[in-house]
């Protein structure tokens, strides 16, 4: 379908009287929750009406709470060294066809200056787990980013640590961490780690996280090699317990330096299934159109953001590191200029109808929790 055709046909739907799984979608948006099989028909229904009145209910429900909002993320790249081995990844610790790098505090200071000045107010420091950085180390890079940019957040995303490390980053201003769970099925999460990676200290340090205050982001692989439908509303089940402020997903992609180069890659009507479902279930929740739904289709990150998503993740990372960065293969703009990147999505989200704004793009229940607390202080002080 053509670009402009595509953004026509969904500015003018109206839903059709013969909808399958109207009724369960229906529920799902009235309850924010639904039985495993109803789940299932869900996500293996290849009714193209069902999938339009998803996304059509999850638009609803975005709009009610984040209008025709969309957050930037300023996502700075800034190792690619990594203690861990995880199958599926590009910059797992045992390949060696990798070109590594660390950048500088200096580095990563320049990138939240270009990316302030066009708008960002939200700086992603991404990385594999190198430990070459200690802890005062990246309290530095959070602390001068916060000093440097008081109107601007930092987010973090480096991997398990200890709590103890975790309250350091918040206290020196660290006020987000996205640490994917990948998969919440036992079996498949030992299938795509070694045996030292454990789904139990993955989910340790999602509750550590949430427990020291963080706003936290979980999230999972669509169609990683092995995954079954099952395993997929597994992952469900565990979002609703955690109850996190932000969900990143995004289709498997292989990379050929893994053991899963040759298996296939995840497919856009599953990752755009699983956004509408997660937008109903959670309709407060910070929901990215990934850079890699965007690698799989040329109108990824716009069909992400009509199916319920809310946030995209532009690339500041300097050009010349970008393609080090290779978590999958045939990833994005690792040639395009940070700046160019911005303007690209401001415009691409302007014709679908959303616009972008200069905003930290918190999440709604933190927000309510930091307008308690500055009316507490005014009750106490009068």
């Amino acid at each position: 379908m053509r670009y402009l055709d595509f953004i026509r046909k969904q500015k003018e739907y109206v839903p059709p009287a013969d909808i399958p799984q109207k009724g369960h979608i229906d529920q799902l948006f009235e309850t924010r929750t639904l039985t495993r099989d109803a789940l299932r028909y869900l996500l293996e229904s290849e009714d193209e009406r069902t999938a339009e009145y998803l996304f059509f209910k999850a638009r609803i429900r975005q709009k009610e709470t984040f209008e025709n909002k969309i957050y930037l993320r300023g996502l700075i790249e800034f190792s690619n060294f990594c203690r861990c081995d995880c199958k599926y990844c590009g910059i797992r610790k045992s390949n060696g066809n990798v070109q590594r790098y660390h950048m500088s505090r200096e580095d990563i200071l320049r990138c939240a200056e270009l990316g302030h000045m066009h708008g960002f107010r939200t700086f992603v420091l991404q990385g594999g787990e190198d430990l070459s950085y200690s802890d005062d180390d990246i309290c530095r890079i959070v602390s001068s980013i916060r000093e440097k940019f008081p109107d601007s957040a930092v987010t973090l995303s480096i991997g398990e640590r200890t709590k103890e490390s975790y309250q350091k980053y918040f206290d020196a201003g660290a006020e987000r961490y996205l640490l994917r769970h990948e998969a919440a099925a036992p079996e498949l999460y030992r299938k795509l780690h070694p045996q030292a990676q454990t789904l139990e200290n993955r989910i340790r340090c999602l509750y550590d996280l949430k427990s020291i205050g963080y706003q936290v982001g979980a999230g999972m692989m669509l169609h990683a090699p092995g995954q079954t439908l099952d395993d997929l509303i597994t992952d469900f089940f565990f979002l609703q317990k955690l109850q996190p402020d932000m969900i990143g997903c995004g289709p498997f992609i292989p990379h050929k330096d893994t053991e899963y180069r040759n298996e296939e890659a995840g497919s856009v009507e599953l990752t755009l299934r699983v956004l509408g479902i997660l937008r109903l279930m959670f309709p407060e929740v910070l929901l990215p159109s990934t850079t890699a739904l965007g690698t799989i289709d040329p109108m990824g990150r716009e069909k992400g953001i009509l199916a319920g998503a809310n946030v995209v993740m532009p690339n500041l990372s300097p050009r010349d590191v970008r393609k080090k960065y290779m978590l999958y293969d045939n990833k994005i703009c690792t040639e395009d200029d940070a700046v160019q990147c911005a303007g690209c999505m401001n415009q691409r989200m302007k014709a679908i109808g959303y616009r972008v704004v200069e905003d930290r793009g918190d999440a709604p229940r933190k927000v309510a929790q930091m307008c308690r607390k500055k009316s507490e202080k005014r009750i106490d002080g009068a």
